[in-house]
């Protein structure tokens, strides 16, 4: 693509725009590669993914990535068989857990059916590797610093430094705090030459005995090391030097561990980079409302409603522009100040981005061309090094465009044939439109010349254009009014601004017929032009307010044939009340006369009589069940519950049996051995096994094929996915039959440790827990024992 254009456009500034939502190395080296193309095939894989980036921004807030350091030096380090810090390795790291994240994410919208052009696709190059991450992950921590957990080598290590430092203080406390400090410049610990000591007053020197390491800048004050504390500063010095030969056996172990999966790694940060890259195509499509353009391999170009995306959206006007289905090239014309420059950059920047696979900032079902190049002459092109003026100048680009342009060539040109004169410059502004014509490139070109105007009327696939100006406040609307050409509004103006009236009748005299005829029929065009558009846009509302009161309409409508079943049914129930009340009141009647008339030994009323009465009125009872009444029934079933029916509990995939009922939402159920409180809403009633010789009974039992773990690693979550998954493990462990599992928590700052032993604390079905042993991971992991 022709850079002169790329800059006159301010294509960066766009770049610049992208660049502020990225996270990753990677995705910015991904965007400072981005260029516009020419490759249909390529670009309609761009705007797939833009499309998958929106529609994963809209629901998911976008794919979710931190911030990712470039790991190509430490890969590049790594295939020299040099050992990597920890920093390196941490940064690898975090691209690691996100590779594993990512891959999670994918799934679950796979889970929740949403619908992707490309990107399930490309996720499937992603290569997880989850011991050597699992490894990373507990031997790091994210600066790079080796944690306690790396071997148990370095544990004991530390420990043993540890120790020795509270032994240290405890020895030097007693100088600090105890008789001696007298003899000391400042009652504290410091450290010289990476050994304890503390500062004495120069005289008292011999009280201590030890090593001096180092004075104070007058010499009045010694930094001693104590003799009583001299060996345990060997020590010290001993453990720390321990400690620092095994981080660095540590650091060449894991980077051994990652020597065979280099181009995996890359790989992996390269598509994390890609991702990075389309979540800020999406986050900057949605700052602009932009939209995804439809493509034209035969480059029929029509923009609804395209704005500017470099300016400020409250400011800008939206403008239709049309290209390249019954015209190739198209004459604006009009004053200065009207909007022609922005209507062109419009044209040509939307373009570039559309073809960098970005979404437009137009409305919905615009559409963009495929050019090979699109070239631009905008802009005071005068040059004070080469001398030129803005006429050779611009006629050097015209030049330059004439020998590179095509058929599939998109050319905007400001001020076509301007700075000389106005004769001479229409005559070139014709000839050279007249070859990017024979060329068959596509042209958008803004002039002053009313030749022009002639000349938009008289070639084919050629058009008229203009910016529209209100002829009432003299001020521009920036509108585009395609096949108007612009008119002269200088006497207008002029004579609005206060010029006396006979001067600008006479200037009205001075101008010749056909031109003022010419100016009168734009004017009297522009005028149908808002008329037309005034009434398109009337009846576009009147349109909608139809449509949006047909969808009322039928809203009502619907709900009343609702309203009117649903009276049906409630006057169908009262009937049988009140019909069912008229039966006992009968029934007792009857009865009575029975009594009555064996009393009085005599029949006064006929029994068939009663009966047939009796029929009569049983058959004034309605009939008010619902439609579909067997699968309502038989839902209903489902959920009509009673102490001893066998259950599905769906959140388990088991068979229980229901106990009691604890309330109106919740049931005691027996699952196994355990008994559960379960929601209502969870269980659905299954067949009883007694009753099915075919189907064995259900039963719940610890397997070795369960493919659940006896140890919860919570390491690396937040607090809240931390408490939740604790949640989820104990029911399941509770249900796979275990006595007790081990929860690894870490030390860190003590948060997801105080979270976990306040939960055990509330849960009543922990029989006890304690943390482990020293040798097996001490206060960094909690042993829980069930009831």
């Amino acid at each position: 693509m022709n850079q002169k254009t790329l800059k006159i456009m301010e294509y960066e500034r766009i770049k610049q725009a992208l660049r502020g939502y990225l996270v990753s190395a990677a995705g910015q080296h991904e965007l400072a590669e981005l260029a516009p193309t020419a490759d249909a095939k390529q670009l309609q894989i761009w705007l797939d993914e833009s499309r998958d980036g929106a529609d994963i921004y809209r629901l998911e807030n976008g794919i979710p990535l931190p911030k990712l350091d470039d790991i190509r030096p430490h890969l590049h380090r790594l295939a020299m068989e040099a050992a990597l810090n920890g920093l390196e390795l941490a940064q690898i790291s975090r691209v690691l857990w996100t590779t594993s994240s990512v891959v999670k994410f994918f799934r679950d919208l796979t889970e929740k059916d949403v619908s992707l052009r490309r990107l399930d696709r490309v996720v499937k190059e992603l290569v997880t590797l989850p011991d050597v991450t699992r490894r990373l992950r507990t031997s790091l921590e994210g600066d790079g610093h080796i944690t306690d957990e790396a071997s148990p080598a370095l544990r004991q290590i530390r420990q043993h430094i540890a120790q020795t430092e509270v032994a240290i203080r405890q020895t030097m406390d007693q100088y600090t705090r105890g008789k001696d400090a007298k003899y000391l410049s400042e009652t504290i610990v410091t450290i010289r030459d990476e050994r304890y000591v503390i500062p004495v007053r120069a005289e008292y020197k011999q009280r201590f005995g030890g090593i001096v390491h180092d004075q104070s800048a007058s010499g009045q004050t010694l930094f001693i090391e104590p003799q009583a504390v001299v060996g345990l500063n060997n020590r010290l010095r001993q453990n720390q030097i321990d400690e620092r030969h095994e981080e660095q056996r540590i650091l060449a172990e894991l980077t051994a561990l990652l020597d065979p999966y280099q181009a995996e790694i890359l790989r992996n940060s390269e598509i994390l980079g890609h991702f990075d890259f389309i979540n800020a195509k999406a986050k900057y499509a949605h700052q602009l409302k932009a939209t995804e353009p439809k493509l034209s391999e035969d480059n029929q170009v029509n923009l609804r409603q395209a704005r500017h995306p470099l300016i400020d959206p409250k400011k800008i006007v939206a403008n239709d522009i049309a290209i390249g289905r019954d015209y190739k090239t198209i004459i604006v014309t009009g004053p200065n100040t009207g909007g022609k420059t922005i209507t062109l950059k419009t044209l040509a920047l939307v373009q570039l981005m559309g073809q960098s696979g970005l979404f437009i900032p137009a409305n919905e079902n615009s559409v963009i061309g495929i050019f090979d190049d699109i070239f631009a002459d905008i802009g005071d092109e005068q040059s004070i090094e080469q001398s030129l003026s803005t006429f050779s100048g611009h006629m050097e680009n015209i030049v330059a465009i004439l020998r590179q342009a095509d058929e599939r060539s998109l050319i905007v040109v400001d001020e076509l044939g301007a700075g000389t004169d106005p004769q001479e410059g229409a005559a070139l502004a014709i000839a050279i439109l007249d070859q990017m014509g024979t060329l068959g490139s596509y042209v958008m070109a803004s002039t002053h010349y009313p030749e022009l105007k002639a000349y938009g009327y008289n070639r084919p696939e050629t058009i008229n254009a203009s910016m529209e100006f209100d002829g009432e406040t003299l001020q521009p609307t920036y509108h585009l009014l395609i096949g108007i050409p612009g008119r002269s509004n200088a006497l207008d103006i002029a004579a609005r601004l206060g010029m006396p009236e006979q001067v600008v009748a006479a200037a009205r005299g001075l101008t010749d017929q056909d031109s003022q005829d010419l100016n009168a029929m734009i004017s009297d065009l522009t005028e149908q032009k808002r008329h037309a558009d005034a009434d398109a846009e009337r009846l576009r509302q009147e349109l909608a307010e139809a449509d949006e009161l047909h969808a009322q309409l039928k809203k009502q409508f619907d709900a009343y044939q609702h309203q009117k079943d649903q009276l049906m049914t409630d006057a169908k129930r009262e009937a049988n009340r009140l019909v069912d009340e008229s039966r006992k009141r009968a029934n007792q009647i009857i009865s009575d006369l029975r009594k009555k008339q064996l009393a009085a030994g005599k029949s006064v009323v006929k029994e068939d009589e009663l009966i047939a009465a009796q029929g009569a009125l049983n058959a004034l009872q309605q009939d008010s069940k619902l439609k579909k009444n067997r699968v309502l029934r038989r839902e209903k079933a489902k959920l009509d519950f009673h102490k001893g029916d066998s259950v599905l509990v769906k959140s388990y995939g088991q068979v229980g049996v229901l106990m009691e009922q604890l309330d109106d939402q919740h049931w005691e159920v027996q699952l196994g051995i355990l008994k559960m409180k379960i929601a209502t809403n969870d269980l659905e009633k299954a067949q009883d096994p007694a009753k099915s010789a075919k189907q064995p009974r259900a039963s719940v039992k610890r397997s070795g094929s369960s493919g659940m773990s006896a140890t919860l690693d919570l390491r690396g979550h937040r607090y809240e996915e931390a408490m939740a998954e604790v949640d989820r493990y104990i029911d399941s462990a509770l249900l796979a039959g275990y006595p007790s599992v081990t929860i690894i928590h870490g030390k860190g700052t003590g948060a997801l440790r105080k979270g976990v032993t306040d939960y055990l604390k509330r849960n009543n079905r922990i029989k006890s827990f304690g943390f482990s042993p020293a040798n097996a991971g001490g206060d960094g992991s909690t042993v829980v024992h069930f009831k």
